[in-house]
Order: structure tokens, then sequence, then C-alpha cells
């Protein structure tokens, strides 16, 4: 088998050498040509994994017809909410029968799409050929091999199955799922709940708010998922309280640090320059989110306080008290 990741941030970086420790062959393709030349010529990501060398036999390229010429696995690595796009630059180079999976987590603004569902609209391709990789998966501690389990989500079992042999390593253990659904609605809401951690820890707030802000976003992740038709055991498994804890908890989570950020009194913007110029995925998806529950009449209080804090300048203070006002009710 020939893989190629496409998009050569902080986690598509370490899937690729995931992939490569895991005995297949492996291309990165990077959008910037520099980035491609400094990964083959240093074998480091400067700009995404300092300090993590990567192995030699890695190669890197900017050309799309060179990275997706012959690849029977295609690793879609870029943003949510520029996947779309940039699925239309590759899909004339993506063969019939290749795999594609999706690193993105989050809903698509205009559609209210999942990631797979993007995928599918734009390559045509059948739900069989077409997988998710998500749980607690924080890219830096993976890509220094600390050990840590993910999961391969697809329509198709047996593939299911053939890509959890194909990402095993000593240190990256892979389970499956079938509930493709469950997987991507738990890997998009913990984005926003994880801003909404740093936002209190921010502020000052301890760990009682932050256990009660965990404990509830899966309620919520819970609520959207099984209305969607996913299954509730998958949220009680890696793909949702995993990467929920791991996102929530750790300051490696470039969304309960933004968090953090807007807590401690810094606008949007601020946030975004201190943050080298990039927004949290949640930023983006709090809105998108907020929209698909609306649609499906879930109620997601705390998707819809990050979305007010982000976008429609409640403080925050004024968010903790619309969230303690709510009528009450049994757990």
């Amino acid at each position: 088998m020939r893989a190629v990741v496409m998009g050569a941030g902080s986690w598509g970086t370490t899937v690729a050498k995931v992939l490569h420790d895991a005995g297949t062959e492996t291309t990165l393709w990077a959008r910037r040509s520099d980035l491609a030349d400094e990964i083959n010529t240093t074998h480091v990501n400067s700009s995404y994994l300092p300090d993590i060398v990567l192995p030699e036999t890695l190669s890197a390229t900017s050309s799309v017809p060179q990275a997706l010429d012959g690849a029977d696995l295609v690793v879609c690595a870029s943003p949510s909410q520029v996947l779309r796009q940039c699925l239309g630059d590759w899909r004339e180079y993506i063969g019939s029968q290749a795999v594609l999976v999706s690193l993105a987590k989050g809903i698509e603004s205009d559609t209210l799409l999942r990631m797979s569902e993007v995928i599918a609209e734009v390559t045509e391709m059948p739900d069989e050929q077409i997988a998710v990789l998500t749980g607690p998966n924080l890219a830096r501690e993976i890509a220094l091999r600390q050990p840590a389990a993910t999961v391969i989500a697809c329509t198709d079992h047996d593939r299911a199955r053939e890509l959890q042999h194909t990402f095993a390593t000593g240190y990256f253990r892979p389970y499956t799922k079938t509930d493709v659904v469950g997987c991507e609605i738990g890997g998009a809401i913990k984005n926003v709940i994880a801003l909404a951690c740093g936002i209190a820890t921010g502020v000052g707030f301890g760990e009682n708010t932050l256990a009660t802000i965990i404990t509830r976003g899966l309620a919520e992740t819970m609520r959207l998922a099984e209305g969607l038709g996913a299954r509730a055991e998958t949220l009680a498994g890696l793909a949702g309280v995993g990467d929920l804890v791991a996102t929530c908890s750790s300051p490696l989570s470039r969304n309960r640090s933004f968090g953090a950020r807007l807590g401690e009194g810094q606008s949007l913007e601020q946030a975004q320059r201190a943050a080298g110029g990039q927004v949290a995925e949640g930023v983006k998806s709090c809105t998108s989110i907020r929209a698909l529950a609306a649609k499906n009449g879930v109620e997601v209080p705390l998707t819809d306080a990050v979305h007010r804090i982000c976008h429609e300048g409640w403080d925050v203070a004024d968010a903790v008290a619309s969230l303690l006002g709510r009528s009450k009710k049994s757990e």
C-alpha cells in the first residue's frame, strides 16, 4: 500500500510519521514548497513540530499530482472549513479505488455536513471507501511515540479492520467502529467544549467548574449525536469521552489554550495573534454545531454560550449567569 497525507500541519505530519513507523510507504503533501523542502532536507517540520525528528525516508512534496499519483490511501488533514476547497483541487488526481481517511474535526459552516459527508459529496466516493480517524490524539505526544489509542470508523467493518492494521504501531493502537456519525460528532463538539474549559480557566475558575463543563459537555454531545442516529456507547469511548478529556485538560490543546486567552480578557483578534495567526477549530465549529443542533431540535447550551462569547460579544460572566439560570431539572 502507498499512502499520502494531504496536509503538513502538526497532526498531518504526525499521522504521516505513524504510517511510516507502521511500515507503510508514505508521502507527506505540504501546501508550501519551502516546508516540503525543509522536511526533505532537515527531516524537521519547524513550523508545526519543532524539535521532532522525522524519519529520513519520509518524503514530502508540494505537488498535488506527484503526491496523489498511485496512492491507495489518501489521508485528508486539511482543516474542516477548507476541506471542500482542497478536495476540489485534489479530486482529479485521486484514484477511483483509493480509500480516503478524514482527520478533520468539525461541521461545515454552509452545509452543516460532517467531514465524511463532504468527502463523499465532492469525490463521489461510496461510504465504504471513506473513513475517519479520531480520538484522544494530541499530535506532539504521539510524534514523541508516547502510547495512545484512536478510533478508525467506517461503515464497512472489514475496511475499518484493514485500516486498523495499516495504522497500528507499538505506540499507536487503533480500535474500529462502524458508527461514523457518533465518532464525527464527538470529534467536532469536543473542540467547542475545550474552548469553554479554556475560557473558565482563563477567568480563574477551578477544577469543579472544569469537571462540570466536561460532564455537561459530554451530555450535550450525546444528545446531538443520538439525535442524528449515533450510538450512545460510541460517545462513552475514545471518540467521545476520551477525546473530550484530552482536549479539555491539556495545555497542548489549541482550543483550550485559545479559550484561556479569551477568558483572560483578550479579544478574538488578540487571541488569534497570540496563536500565531491561527483560529482554534472550535471558534468556527461552535456556530455550525449550534445551527445543526437547532435544525434537529437539540439543546446545546454550552455550545450556544461559546458561540455568543466568540461571535456576539457576550461577557463570560453573562454566559455563566445564563447557564446557571437555566431551569432546574434532573440530570
